[in-house]
């Protein structure tokens, strides 16, 4: 299948962010060319004076979550907690792949095409997650035995999960860890010995809130990150969401050892839990940093415009720097900078020649894009666009939605079956 994409403007996001009017040729899963004269093919796309730019990448949410959505909001941060577990307590397979479906939906329509994930019971997740054509890290849950919700030892259920997916496929497995105050040493460690071992990537919560930092001072005399490092669990695969309540030396720490952050700035502000994760330090170390969602039930939406837009407006209020993180260096951390935490740069994350085919084109006529032109398309990107403003996702060469119909799932189930799911587990929830 040969597909040409004629006319828009592209925003590469290659090593020198250059921005082209061209056309674009996909040769099967690849980017064959970008020029213009490309030739024609099978299926030709017009995008004259649409935008053309890499896929959305979210490093990090917990998409069965999806059908929660709106279970939990305005409450205290401890008794959102209990709120969610009991819910979680009581979700069957059938409510999770459900909500599956209805967070692939919802990204595919805001132009993510590649997600991290962390939640147990991946193997369904993955069943539906292929189906829907997204590209994904599934992370499995990782806790101690006795602190956990799921059948049999969390760790055995991760090992399972990685050894029955192939770790070079479009969803493959990942290895997940809930956090320190429900991970003893032995878990931490013995995971983290597993990812390396198999080169698999590693993601974990990672001082979200300032509870976390004070119970581990308390108990180990160190913050979280110096506590983790002096067992060496710290290396080049890590993902670490949040990452909100640091010192400058644990900055340097994670700099060190080649971490990368996944932060997640509207859950860490809907729950009110404070912190706010140093970008600015982190890019000063040379850190790559990503942008996550969080899931449904702290964010409410898995859409990753907007969640770019406020990571910069957050960081522009609370600094009084307008000048502090650009609109360039916002796309890097959700195109780019999130390929390079899941250890995908050499395959997606920009549009070159040779690298996967996972794309998006936003529509460049919609009205809160205009003017439109060279100079301001980035800027318009992230503070003018919106998850309606993406006309087609394309993952691997195939295009999951074009003109906002969606190709590869039924939208209309999936809605009927997520509001089903979510009354059974309403009513599960309240007991």
């Amino acid at each position: 299948m040969r597909t040409v994409i004629r006319g828009g403007w592209v925003l590469t996001q290659d090593s020198q962010r250059r921005i082209v009017r061209a056309d674009i040729a996909i040769e099967g899963e690849t980017i064959a060319a970008i020029g213009d004269d490309v030739g024609d093919g099978d299926l030709v796309i017009d995008a004259v004076g649409d935008i053309i730019m890499p896929g959305l990448v979210n490093t990090h949410t917990h998409v069965a979550m999806a059908n929660m959505r709106g279970v939990a909001d305005d409450m205290r941060f401890t008794d959102f907690l209990n709120t969610v577990f009991r819910y979680d307590s009581g979700r069957e397979e059938d409510d999770l792949a459900a909500g599956t479906d209805l967070g692939c939906m919802e990204m595919i329509m805001g132009g993510t095409t590649t997600f991290m994930d962390l939640y147990y019971s991946e193997d369904v997740i993955c069943e539906r997650v292929e189906a829907s054509g997204l590209r994904a890290v599934l992370c499995w849950c990782v806790l101690d035995a006795d602190k956990t919700t799921q059948v049999g030892d969390p760790y055995d259920n991760m090992v399972r999960f990685c050894e029955s997916v192939p770790h070079d496929a479009r969803v493959r497995p990942g290895v997940g860890l809930q956090g320190i105050y429900v991970c003893s040493d032995d878990t931490m460690i013995r995971s983290k010995d597993y990812a390396v071992q198999n080169d698999l990537a590693l993601h974990l919560h990672l001082s979200e809130t300032r509870k976390e930092v004070n119970d581990c001072r308390e108990q180990h005399g160190m913050r979280p990150v110096e506590y983790l490092d002096s067992f060496g669990f710290w290396n080049r695969r890590c993902v670490a969401a949040h990452s909100a309540w640091l010192t400058i030396n644990e900055v340097r720490v994670l700099a060190r050892n080649g971490v990368s952050i996944s932060t997640c700035p509207v859950s860490n502000m809907k729950l009110a839990t404070g912190g706010l994760a140093p970008i600015p330090e982190f890019i000063g170390y040379d850190m790559n940093v990503s942008v996550g969602t969080d899931g449904s039930t702290t964010n409410n939406s898995l859409d990753m415009l907007a969640e770019t837009k406020t990571l910069g407006l957050l960081h522009k209020c609370t600094r009084w720097d307008a000048e502090v993180l650009p609109a360039q260096s916002l796309i890097d951390m959700a195109t780019i900078g999130g390929a390079k935490a899941l250890g995908m740069e050499a395959d997606i994350g920009s549009i070159v020649v040779g690298k996967r085919a996972d794309m998006i084109i936003l529509d460049g006529s919609a009205p809160n894009l205009q003017p439109l032109r060279e100079d301001n398309l980035v800027s318009n990107i992230v503070y003018s666009a919106n998850a309606g403003n993406v006309r087609a996702t394309i993952v691997d060469g195939r295009l999951l939605m074009l003109d906002r119909e969606l190709l590869t799932v039924d939208g209309d189930k999936v809605i009927e079956r997520a509001r089903d799911t979510s009354d059974r587990l309403l009513r599960i929830g309240r007991i």
